[in-house]
């Protein structure tokens, strides 16, 4: 019982750990290079409050959804 109710806290901590997502910085990183892979030029990728993107397609969320990144060409 007792190793049970250690895998089960231990489960518990690495799932909160993968829901923490990506700094935005190195998300923004991960898409520009995918961008400039598929020979993407002339684009902008910045990094906004959730709810302020406008004039863009979201392209990725970071800092646990509270922050997204939008793409504008």
């Amino acid at each position: 019982m007792t190793k049970f109710i250690l895998a089960v806290g231990l489960l518990s901590l690495a799932s909160t750990a993968f829901a923490a997502g990506k700094p935005c910085e190195e998300l923004k990183a991960e898409i520009a290079a995918k961008l400039d892979a598929k020979g993407i030029s002339g684009y902008s990728l910045e990094i906004v409050d959730k709810g302020a993107a406008e004039g863009g397609k979201i392209v990725g969320k970071c800092e646990n959804g509270a922050k997204v990144i939008v793409y504008k060409k």
